[in-house]
Parts: C-alpha cells; sequence; structure tokens
C-alpha cells in the first residue's frame, strides 16, 4: 500500500510478449459487449410480454424489478469464485447465452401451449439477471489480474464501459435486431454473440489460468452451445408457424408482426362450404366473417341516422365499417384514421378481407390517415357529421388512452353541432364494469350517452354508447336498404339492459388514472 491508503499499481503476471494494455482494453470491450447483449435480452422480454400480453407497464414492471434483483443475488453468489475468475466468467457467459438467447422462444412455448407466461416470465427474468449481475463482480477480479489500480478507478472504468454498451443494445434492439431479423432470431443471434465475447477474452488473454482438461471442456461446451443457437436460429420460422398455429383453431392464411401489432388471418369451411375468416390483432378477435354485419350494423347504422355528409371513423381498419357507411348516398366524405398503415394495405389488397369489406378503400370518397388517433385530434380543426369509434379493447396501456376522459373531449371538439358519435365498448355480460367505466368516460366529455348492446354469436353480447349533445338521444335507424340484424324494433329492445348488468357507478377512465386498463384486465383474463 502507498501512504494515505492508496493501492500501489504494479504488473500482474501477463501473457508472454503481450503488452499490459491490450487486454485491459480487450476486457472493457467485452464487458462493452456483454452489456449490449445483456440490455438486449431484457428488452426482448419486455417487448415479447407486450406483444403476447398487452398490458406493457405491467409486463415491464415484472421484469425489470425482478432481474434487478437477481442481478444482485448474481453478484453476491459470484463472490466465491473470484479465485476461479477466467473460468467462471466463462461459464457464466455460456450459461447466459443459452438461457437468454433461447428465452424468447421458450417463453412463447410456454404461451403457446403451457398457459404457463408469467411464471415462466419471473424465472427466465431470476435467471438471466443472476447471470448478467455475476459478470462484473468476475471481470473486475479480471481485471485488477490485469493491472491494480485504486477500486474507484476500477470501478468507473467498468461501468463506463457497461453502461456505453447497455445504449448501443438498447439502439440495436428496435433499429437493428427486431426490425431485421425479428424477436425469436434476434435474440439467438445476441446469445452466438455473448458467447464468442467471452470465449475470446478467456482463451486468448487468461488461457494460462485455464488447464488443458479445462480448455477442452470448455470448447466442447461452447461448440455445443453455439450449436444449439444456431439450429433454434434455422428452426425459428417453424417453430413459430407452429406455436401460433396451436393458438388459432382455424388454419393461419396470414401473419404479420407489424410496428404496432400482430396481425393474424385465420379461415376455415364447414362441412356445408360457409367460409369463416377471423382477424386478431395480438391474439384478440376482431370479427368473424360468419356474423361481423350485426356488429358493423348495430355500431354504423344508428349513428348515421341523422346528419352525415362528413364522416369520421377512428379505428376500423379492416374497411368493414366503411362498407355500412358508404351504403349512404348522402355522404360525401369519410376520413378514416388508423394507426397501422400494414392493417389498411391488408385490406385494400388481400381478396379475403376485399370481398368483406366491398373494396371499400377503393371508394373515391373515403380518406385515409395513418396516425395516432389521439396525437391526430389534437390538431384535426374540421367539424364532421358522425363519429365512429371502432377501437380494440382496452386491455393494453397503448389503448387504454383511447378510452380516456381527454380522448372522448377532444372527439366531442370535432362533432358538428348535431352530429351522433357511436363508440364500441365491449361486452356488457362478460366485462360489465369495463362497459359502464366507458359510459361513464365519454360522458365526462359533455355528450349525453345512450348504451344499448346486440347479440354477436363470435362475441356474446356486445355493448355500444350512442353519444349526442342531445340532452335525449334517440335509438333510430335511416338506413338506405332493409338491415339483416336490426329494425326499429329491435334496435328499441337493446336499449334494455338487464337488473344484473345495469349500470355498475364506475368512475370515468383518465390519461393520469386508467381506471379501464385495471378494469378490462380483470375482466377479460
Amino acid at each position: 500500500m502507498e501512504p494515505g491508503g492508496t493501492v500501489a499499481t504494479g504488473s500482474a503476471p501477463q501473457q508472454p510478449g503481450v503488452p499490459g494494455r491490450f487486454p485491459r482494453i480487450a476486457l472493457l470491450l467485452t464487458v462493452f459487449v456483454c452489456a449490449a447483449c445483456g440490455l438486449v435480452y431484457e428488452l426482448s422480454l419486455v417487448t415479447l410480454g407486450s406483444y403476447l400480453i398487452g398490458d406493457t407497464a405491467t409486463q415491464a414492471s415484472i421484469t425489470l424489478s425482478v432481474m434487478v434483483c437477481a442481478m444482485g443475488i448474481g453478484a453476491l453468489a459470484a463472490k466465491p469464485l473470484r479465485h476461479l475468475a477466467a473460468s467462471a466468467f466463462l461459464a457464466v457467459e455460456i450459461a447466459l447465452a443459452l438461457v437468454g438467447g433461447l428465452s424468447v422462444l421458450g417463453l412463447y412455448a410456454a404461451y403457446a401451449w403451457l398457459d404457463l407466461y408469467t411464471a415462466a416470465l419471473v424465472v427466465a427474468s431470476c435467471v438471466i439477471g443472476a447471470l448478467v449481475g455475476a459478470e462484473i463482480p468476475l471481470l473486475m477480479e479480471l481485471l485488477q489480474r490485469i493491472r491494480k489500480q485504486e477500486a474507484g478507478s476500477a470501478v468507473a472504468d467498468l461501468f463506463a464501459a457497461d453502461y456505453v454498451g447497455a445504449l448501443l443494445g438498447g439502439l440495436a434492439f428496435p433499429f437493428l435486431l427486431l426490425p431485421v431479423f425479428g424477436q425469436i432470431r434476434g435474440s439467438l443471434i445476441v446469445g452466438v454473440v455473448n458467447v464468442l465475447a467471452g470465449l475470446a477474452l478467456v482463451f486468448i488473454w487468461f488461457r494460462a489460468d485455464l488447464s488443458h482438461l479445462v480448455k477442452v471442456a470448455f470448447g466442447t461446451v461452447t461448440v455445443l452451445a453455439v450449436g444449439v443457437l444456431i439450429g433454434s436460429y434455422i428452426y425459428a420460422d417453424r417453430f413459430e408457424a407452429t406455436a401460433q398455429q396451436a393458438l388459432f383453431a382455424a388454419p393461419i392464411v396470414w401473419q404479420h408482426q407489424t410496428e404496432y401489432q400482430k396481425i393474424v388471418l385465420t379461415e376455415s369451411a364447414s362441412p356445408f362450404g360457409t367460409r369463416d375468416t377471423r382477424l386478431f390483432l395480438n391474439g384478440d378477435l376482431q370479427f368473424s366473417s360468419v356474423d361481423e354485419y350485426r356488429y358493423h350494423e348495430a355500431m354504423v347504422h344508428p349513428a348515421l341516422a341523422g346528419n352525415r355528409e362528413n364522416v369520421l371513423v377512428i379505428g376500423g381498419g379492416d374497411g368493414l365499417a366503411l362498407r355500412e357507411i358508404l351504403k349512404y348516398p348522402d355522404v360525401r366524405t369519410v376520413t378514416l384514421v388508423e394507426l397501422d398503415p400494414v392493417m389498411i394495405d391488408l385490406a385494400r389488397t388481400d381478396h379475403r378481407l376485399t370481398e368483406l369489406n366491398r373494396n371499400s378503400f377503393a371508394d373515391p370518397r373515403v380518406r385515409t390517415v395513418t396516425a395516432d388517433a389521439f396525437t391526430w385530434l389534437r390538431t384535426a380543426h374540421a367539424e364532421y357529421d358522425a363519429v365512429i369509434v371502432d377501437l380494440p379493447d382496452p386491455d393494453q396501456t397503448s389503448i387504454a388512452k383511447l378510452y380516456s376522459t381527454e380522448f372522448y373531449a377532444m372527439a366531442a371538439r370535432v362533432l358538428a353541432p348535431e352530429a351522433t358519435m357511436v363508440v364500441q365498448a365491449g361486452s356488457p355480460f362478460f366485462a360489465p364494469h369495463s362497459y359502464w367505466c366507458i359510459a361513464a368516460t365519454v360522458r365526462t366529455s359533455g355528450l349525453s350517452v345512450l348504451p344499448y348492446h346486440v347479440d354477436v354469436p363470435s362475441f356474446g353480447d356486445w355493448g355500444f354508447l350512442l353519444a349526442t349533445r342531445d340532452p335525449d338521444p334517440e335509438l333510430r335507424l335511416n338506413a338506405p336498404e332493409p338491415l339483416r340484424s336490426i329494425d326499429e324494433t329491435s334496435l328499441q329492445a337493446a336499449k334494455v339492459f338487464a337488473p344484473d348488468r345495469r349500470d355498475t357507478g364506475e368512475q370515468p377512465s383518465t390519461l393520469m388514472h386508467p381506471v379501464i386498463l385495471d378494469l378490462a384486465r380483470k375482466e377479460w383474463v
């Protein structure tokens, strides 16, 4: 020790002929790469949860909190292994490459076949977190073997490389790995990089710490680990197709993971030749071609009973609501705001959808806007005679904002004086608290609300909300042709709710307090 308590810097034994600065640079570069790999594993688990389960906030909270806690446990567990730092570090990297690289594949399998996703997520987060946490103490020991330095200085060097590496991983995941390789293959590639980085550091700069037998053992295990990861990469498409099909009763005929959601089309035929085309977004059924007309007739036509020259559709990227709107010859313009351009392109080009929506996007009266509806409404200045809000159920954080007081206030602002708005609001039978929460939230916009519900066999009892500035809104029809599922008599009956499904007195949902998200999760899980 130097006077004052600082550690004297000296030269630890080096590999023959290798200057001391090169092993140090290699080690810090390894820290950089391992940090990038570790963050990619975290982001992969969070993203997979948002795709499969929705509710991004909960999935991220579970993943990150469990992983950070496990990192602390892993760091403590690595302390007794410091005298075997080189071999222990390589063992950790091999295990991390396998567990992290295969984590997305394993969790998808748990979701598709075992219905154990959350439990599997916690286990994966624990194991990955513990292995990531074990890296730093072992790397610190190796760094000090290269050149002794004051503890604070060594920690600063390690964490600088670690944090900058995390930046690389954080940017590579959304801009390279996810769009180019997808979730499963992206994680497998990172696993290979992870194990090779650990192998290179130990076998090049710390090989003197390993016996011949240990070198052979680690070399063999590394080859096997890389082989498993590469084999999984090769069969990733086949696995994903098999796992996805396990989630759906009918054959998948089209699927795509867009920037915003997983879109799946299935199609089946009955022995009598009836074809059933179904659309799923993030695993949730959006329509069945057998009975979708019941849903869309009940939603669209009451809203168009009055003025309807200029119509706004929020959501409805499948074009089925457009089909009903375009039946009215006096509709002059229809503006459809849809977040996902892939959904619109599918509805425009897929023969199954164009047959259902009667090629509605080709009508010259239709204008499409690909934008987030919440952001778009903030700057919208036009007034509309009718607004159709046809959005997915609010079981995800990103969608809950579209069922908020703030959203409906902006929607009310674009209504013409005598305009009508209709909102799809879920099932008053299966999710009564969610349904009446949406009703309470729409009322906070200053509109009068008339709840009604119809039977859609694929969904069950399904509810809508008619909202106007008129203090006494009415349900009525003024359709240019007879409708298949509703008439004036059945529409008046739709206003009647059974005693056990009447207003539950829920609080409205806001951006800062998304009540609807909690209710939807409880009632639909």
